[in-house]
């Protein structure tokens, strides 16, 4: 075998210990090797054991995209398999480190192994710290449901208003009356509750500085119920949304489509599929909850659904047309042509004043004696950006004009004298006869 010759090699990786297996052309074995797992023995095996064109293959882990790194300067390719496409694929009843390093080194010289798309470093790290995220809310979600069973236990009525855990609701909780073995459980898990809070609002303070430098985040945030979290979750899960060829296969990897069994003339829809990431899908099903408040596209499609099927498919449903309607922007540099532009604007100056610590300035100009003026009235003190405005003053692409076909759904929604002024972007009342419709 020359030296320039590819070899296919299969690594089976686990925490502490790697099992290769390497494969010339004709599927042969001709090296076997067992070594420890760390920076250095890894580099050691890089270097002087595989050779420029070699393939490699191992199966996705936690630690894959730190191996690929070590690895990918040393050969020709680096494939990181999909490990429940790969069981699909072979399975074996006699299952040992050696036959998973000899399995994935055949399917990868046979161009069989089901390959997942490698993240950048951006957004690796992006979705290091939106899962850590998700888990210290998980785990405050866990606290607050342990002080609610320890009120459940002892017969004692939680107050209506204020909300258990607002500030009230806390000076509530902190002089109820309570036996002594229940204020010691309560008063742990308050603790633990302002400790978690602490580490979140850190979080939270990184991803704000990293989205508002990012304008896919800004964009994203136009949508309705989509905040800056929600937004850094989508991207995190999609990374390079170029990746997908349509916006379906976009909401398909987020398992937001409906699983089909079929065979011969059967066919069976049934409930998502819920493959992919699971918290990016989540928060989008969290984001939907509130469709039905909105007078756009949106909202109207969110009361429709749910006039004809339960509330829950319809949320579902709504978050997967966020999904898809996010991919469509994303891909055009579009903000939501849909969205309302008081609460957008809110929506990013909290972004700003997080990210920044900087409230822009309101009021007169310096010199200038205060005059009080009547809402509605020209230079008013109730005047709302347009949309076109808003997105100019926070450096976003303008909503583009609406197609053909958007004007006839905004006209049989009963709003046909309003078109005109729609495709300007202008603000116009959002009552218009008994229909709610939303411009920008």
């Amino acid at each position: 075998m020359t030296k320039s010759s590819v070899r296919y090699v299969g690594l089976d990786v686990h925490k502490r210990v790697v099992e290769a297996c390497f494969l010339d052309e004709k599927g042969n074995v001709v090296h076997r090797e067992r070594f420890a797992l760390n920076r250095q023995t890894l580099a050691t095996f890089a270097k002087d054991v595989l050779r420029p064109a070699d393939h490699v293959a191992f199966e996705a882990t936690t630690n894959c995209w730190a191996v690929a790194d070590v690895l990918r300067p040393h050969v020709a390719k680096v494939v990181v398999s999909n490990p429940l496409a790969t069981k699909a694929i072979a399975q074996a009843k006699v299952k040992t480190d050696k036959v998973d390093a000899l399995v994935l080194a055949q399917l990868l010289r046979c161009e069989y192994l089901p390959e997942v798309w490698q993240p950048d470093e951006e957004t690796r790290q992006l979705r290091e710290l939106t899962g850590r995220r998700a888990t210290l809310s998980g785990q405050r979600t866990m606290m607050r449901n342990r002080i609610h069973s320890v009120l459940a236990m002892r017969l004692i009525e939680e107050p209506l208003q204020p909300r258990l855990f607002s500030l009230k609701g806390l000076e509530w909780l902190a002089t109820v009356e309570i036996d002594e073995q229940g204020r010691m459980l309560i008063d742990s898990d308050l603790r633990q509750l302002a400790f978690l809070q602490q580490e979140i609002d850190q979080i939270d303070a990184e991803l704000a500085k990293r989205a508002y430098k990012n304008d896919p985040v800004k964009l994203l945030m136009t949508l309705p119920g989509v905040d800056v979290t929600t937004a850094n979750a989508l991207l995190a899960a999609w990374g390079d949304h170029t990746r997908f060829a349509n916006a379906d296969r976009a909401a398909s990897y987020l398992g937001l489509v409906p699983s089909t069994k079929q065979s011969a003339f059967r066919c069976y829809h049934g409930s998502i599929t819920k493959q992919g990431n699971a918290q990016a899908r989540w928060m989008l099903v969290e984001a939907a909850q509130h469709l039905g408040k909105h007078p756009g596209p949106l909202g109207h499609f969110f009361r429709k659904l749910s006039r004809k099927k339960n509330r829950n498919v319809a949320v579902v449903a709504g978050a997967r047309k966020l999904a898809t309607i996010a991919w469509q922007m994303l891909t055009k540099n579009e903000p939501y042509r849909y969205a309302i532009p008081r609460s957008t604007e809110t929506k990013l100056a909290k972004l700003r004043v997080k990210a920044t610590g900087q409230r822009r300035k309101t009021g007169p100009c310096k010199g200038t004696p205060p005059k009080a003026l009547l809402p509605g009235t020209p230079g008013g003190s109730r005047q709302i950006k347009s949309l076109a405005a808003l997105c100019q003053s926070e450096g976003l692409p303008p909503p583009k004009a609406l197609s053909a076909g958007e004007r006839r759904t905004v006209r049989s929604a009963g709003a046909s004298k309003f078109v005109a002024e729609i495709a300007k972007t202008r603000r116009v009342p959002r009552r218009v006869g008994k229909k709610s419709v939303e411009v920008p």
